[in-house]
């Protein structure tokens, strides 16, 4: 029985695409009478479906090898384009998990949105992100997932726009789609040049392929730089990182699943491209710096944000160049393990806080305080999300860092000493919006903040019992935390040192807040995205305008002044001759026998003048 589920896994994106269509019903307010409410009650059993069939699937595909389904796609002449589909225990796994995760963000939605007459709209675009990740995930084509890609980011766009009538929240919403067109623009340059040389676009197929492929250095450097070109702009990395700190306008339902899980979809892409990517050590080594200077920075400028959603968006910025890191050294199972553990943390961090961003009207880190004695429970469940974030034992966190350092210990101990630094920075910037929310007195805004509803409630709780209980799920499957003692001891002491200096320093009373002690224009420079969105007016924006300037002067008084002329050469022409109109034939065959008979002498001139020589 369990065999027929694993076979018919390419159904699972069906569940949630089948609930996307039910619910566009009332995302326009076709069906009125009801009112919007049961878009997301469809959704919920939809999503709920497709779960199961994965939990069921699952241990059968387990320790089996992948299997492969293609279905034709377009047959033109000699190209055929078929959707290669993989079934395996990764996938369906993969799979499991996305679904997990959104019929929680569902189920949390309802509490958050209940007030809001969008739920059409707001459930539509969560299906089409589930059936696009699933879909995303079973797909074996670099091809297919990149239109897979820019469906997520039309969902992305639309859904960061939901509240349309607020300004700021379209600006938003403009930003990131096209900060991410940037990426995909070149990302889909080296998918078009990639098919030449490897004769196919399945990524089970591309890595036979670099096996043994000789390709010319510059050619596999330049393919190399444009695939890692739109993972980059869907993981938020720099210099592409600014979309999603733009996403935040966003609802928070919805930041759940973009903060755990979308920004990992380029991530995905990229682990699937590895074996071509290793083709250039330059690719490697251009990846590998991405994500060095997205780590650190990321971390460095969430430390400096009052805004949490933010904070934690920055955070999700430095954890993917982990991810960058695993990929540039070629270490696949650490990359796709700290996919794993960031998605489960990240989704129960934004839990935490979304309960308490809604009942206390802000998300201001500086007008928030005092929360331990009213929330218990979101504190106990963002110190959760915080400890499997970061290298904490037991926690899966602890398991996906501790693989990453001992393999790069060896042959890459700089990077490591990378990873370390990052885990401390995270561990202080995770301990700061703790202290923040739950420590010191309350506030203004926190005085009158006591729980959210079940619906909120439930599912962040049912979260962070699967994050308490993650590292029995990875022991099941034989997956544990393999390293050096010393090594791990240096992962625990790293977290253990950003958290308690964190501590020392925002719980203490003694030291004032907002704390002040770095010099002011490094201060500013962390709080200010190191001015990337300054260096962005001041060179793509100007150099943009500039340009559409020019076009527009030359359009105006080049192009236009010689159309113009064409036209009163014409008028000119067609007055003159009107004179000429005597309605005689014999003076109309005269004149066209004239201009042939000059135009016959002027194109045999050198043939004439040789005669007369």
């Amino acid at each position: 029985m369990l065999q027929f589920f694993a076979e018919m896994s390419w159904l699972i994106p069906c569940y949630p695409f089948i609930g996307m269509l039910l619910s566009i019903l009332w995302s326009p307010a076709i069906i009125r009478r009801t009112g919007p409410r049961p878009a997301g009650y469809i959704n919920l059993l939809m999503t709920f479906v497709a779960l199961l069939h994965g939990v069921l699937a699952f241990p059968a595909t387990w320790g089996q090898s992948a299997r492969y389904i293609e279905i034709v796609w377009l047959r033109v002449s000699d190209l055929t384009l078929t959707l290669p589909l993989e079934i395996s225990s990764l996938t369906v796994g993969a799979m499991v998990l996305l679904t997990g995760l959104n019929l929680l963000a569902q189920l949390y939605g309802v509490g958050y949105l209940q007030t809001d007459w969008g739920w059409g709209r707001f459930y539509t675009l969560m299906a089409l992100f589930e059936a696009g990740m699933c879909g995303l995930v079973l797909c074996n084509s670099l091809f297919f997932s990149y239109i897979v890609l820019e469906i997520l980011t039309l969902g992305t766009y639309l859904l960061i726009g939901m509240w349309f009538n607020q300004p700021i929240v379209v600006t938003g919403a403009r930003d990131a789609f096209l900060t991410k067109r940037v990426g995909d623009l070149f990302l889909l340059m080296g998918v078009l040049a990639l098919y030449p040389l490897a004769g196919t676009w399945n990524f089970d197929g591309l890595a036979q392929w670099a096996q043994t492929a000789e390709v010319d250095p510059i050619v596999a450097a330049l393919i190399g730089l444009a695939l890692i070109s739109g993972p980059i702009g869907k993981c938020a990395q720099f210099p592409l990182h600014l979309w999603l700190d733009e996403a935040m306008e966003g609802p928070l339902p919805s930041t759940i699943l973009r903060n755990a899980v979308v920004v990992a979809t380029g991530a995905w892409v990229i682990i699937k491209l590895a074996p071509v990517l290793a083709l250039s050590p330059i690719t490697l080594s251009v990846t590998i710096a991405i994500g060095v200077i997205s780590a650190i920075g990321g971390s460095l400028i969430a430390i400096a944000q009052i805004d949490v959603k933010r904070a934690l968006s920055y955070s999700v910025s430095a954890y993917m160049g982990l991810v960058f890191i695993a990929v540039g050294t070629q270490h696949i199972q650490s990359a796709y393990l700290l996919l794993l553990t960031h998605a489960v943390a990240m989704a129960l961090l934004v839990m935490g806080v979304g309960g308490i961003i809604l009942n206390c009207i802000t998300q201001d880190l500086t007008q928030l305080g005092g929360l331990w004695s009213r929330r218990p429970i979101a504190g106990l469940t963002f110190l959760t999300g915080a400890a499997g974030l970061i290298a904490l034992p037991p926690l899966s966190g602890f398991s996906a860092l501790l693989k990453l350092v001992s393999q790069l210990w060896s042959t890459h101990p700089l990077l490591a000493a990378v990873v370390l630094v990052v885990n401390a920075l995270t561990a202080f910037s995770l301990m700061r919006i703790f202290a923040l929310i739950f420590g010191g007195r309350p506030t203004q805004m926190t005085i009158r903040a006591p729980e959210v509803n079940w619906e909120m409630t439930l599912p962040t709780v049912i979260l962070a019992v699967f994050a308490l209980h993650l590292p029995l799920i990875l022991r099941s499957l034989d997956i544990r935390p393999v390293g050096d003692a010393n090594l791990s001891l240096l992962l625990i002491w790293s977290s253990f040192f950003g958290a308690s200096l964190s501590a020392l320093v925002y719980f203490s009373p003694v030291i004032s807040k907002p704390v002040n002690w770095l010099w002011s224009p490094l201060r500013n420079l962390f709080a200010y995205d190191f001015y990337t969105r300054t260096l962005y007016q001041s060179s793509v924006v100007l150099g943009v305008d500039a340009l559409s300037r020019i076009t527009d002067w030359f359009d105006r008084y080049f192009v236009d002044s010689l159309v113009n002329l064409v036209g009163l050469a014409s008028i000119f022409g067609g007055e003159t001759l009107k004179y000429n109109n005597t309605g005689r034939t014999q003076f109309y065959m005269l004149t066209i026998s004239f201009w042939v008979a000059l135009i016959a002498i002027l194109m045999n001139w050198s043939t004439l003048s040789q005669l007369v020589i």
